[in-house]
Order: structure tokens, then C-alpha cells, then sequence
């Protein structure tokens, strides 16, 4: 042992705290973090959710002629053929902000045709009670697959 040094493992003793106090600190603030992020992608699918209602409609409102139909299919909202030039319902398909891997639900009608989407979320929404949209309102729901966007919101 020399003499006139500090004994060592004071600054290992000193970094193990500091590590231990980040790592309660940062399991305080977690559930904190994955709660806001459940609350954005909440938003995202009320706002994406709509955009698709608002194109079934506007796809529906510009069927030439006299009867109004819907899309057979999402992808009719992208590129809608029944006119010469190019007209679009909606710009890209956006995916499920709940479930990015895998397709939104689709509402049909007697004909085949839809007429809404959902997510197929099983997992319970964040936001409890109605949800109140520009035109539509989304009643309390026990999963967000249970939140419908139709184009027609009247029930």
C-alpha cells in the first residue's frame, strides 16, 4: 500500500449510485413516456381514421351520373377511374397507427361496397367516454376496433 493516495473504489461506489439513481429515475418516467405514446397514435388513428371517412364520401358524392355508389376497395380512394383525368379521394394509404403491419377493417355495405374503416386494435383506448369529431362522433368504446369511420356518420 502506498502511502499518501486515497484508498481506490471510491469513484466505482460514486458511478453505481449515479447509475442506480438514473435507472429509478428513468423507471419513473417510462409508464409516463408509453402512455404519450398511446395517446399520439390515438390521435393519429381519429385523424387518419377520418381522412379515409371524408374519401369514401368524396368518392361516393363524385359518382358520375345518378346513382351515388361506394369504393369496391381502399384502393379506388387512390386512383379513381371512372373519369378521364386523374382525380384522387386520397393522396397515399396510410397505415394503422395501432396496427402498422396489418390492413385497416373494412365496414361493407349489403353490395360489397364500403361505406367505413376501424381499426383492428384489440387494445383499450386511452380516451374513455364519446369522442367528439368535426361531424362524426365516436361513442365510448371498450377497443379501438370498436371506434367505426364511416362516410356517412348519421347512424
Amino acid at each position: 500500500m502506498r502511502r499518501g493516495r486515497p484508498s481506490r473504489g471510491f469513484t466505482f461506489v460514486a458511478v453505481l449510485l449515479l447509475l442506480a439513481l438514473v435507472a429509478l429515475g428513468l423507471a419513473a418516467v417510462g409508464p409516463i413516456w408509453s402512455q404519450q405514446a398511446q395517446r399520439e397514435r390515438e390521435r393519429d388513428l381519429i385523424r387518419v381514421g377520418t381522412l379515409y371517412a371524408n374519401a369514401i364520401a368524396s368518392y361516393r358524392q363524385s359518382s358520375p351520373g345518378s346513382e351515388k355508389l361506394y369504393p369496391l376497395s381502399l384502393e379506388s380512394l387512390l386512383l379513381d377511374t371512372r373519369f378521364v383525368g386523374t382525380v384522387r379521394h386520397l393522396r397515399k394509404p396510410y397505415p394503422d397507427p395501432l396496427s402498422p403491419g396489418k390492413p385497416w377493417g373494412v365496414l361493407r355495405d349489403g353490395s360489397g361496397r364500403i361505406v367505413g374503416v376501424y381499426s383492428i386494435s384489440t387494445e383499450v383506448p386511452l380516451a374513455q367516454g364519446e369522442q367528439r369529431l368535426d361531424d362524426r362522433v365516436l361513442p365510448p368504446a371498450q377497443r379501438y376496433a370498436d371506434w367505426k369511420f364511416l362516410a356517412d356518420p348519421k347512424p
